[in-house]
């Protein structure tokens, strides 16, 4: 006897048990790499590249906080 099954996910459907869990680490690991090497990037940059840029050193993380949120929601 031969059992054939197929298994299809709809696109923005959620996905349960270990699959999303995956899913899930996955995502959360791409982000934060995207969001060290953002705020690597613009912490290596010197106070006055960082003024031509129009911006200051303390506004680094809440910038790469917002570019990996725009990259991820593309």
């Amino acid at each position: 006897m031969a059992v054939a099954s197929t298994h299809t996910t709809l696109k923005g459907a959620p996905a349960f048990g270990i699959v999303a869990l995956v899913e899930t680490v996955l995502t959360r690991v791409a982000r934060y790499r995207l969001y060290r090497q953002t705020v690597n990037e613009l912490s290596a940059l010197s106070d006055r590249e960082l003024a031509d840029l129009g911006l200051h050193r303390s506004m680094i993380r809440r910038l790469a906080q917002q570019a990996t949120e725009d990259q991820v929601a593309q």
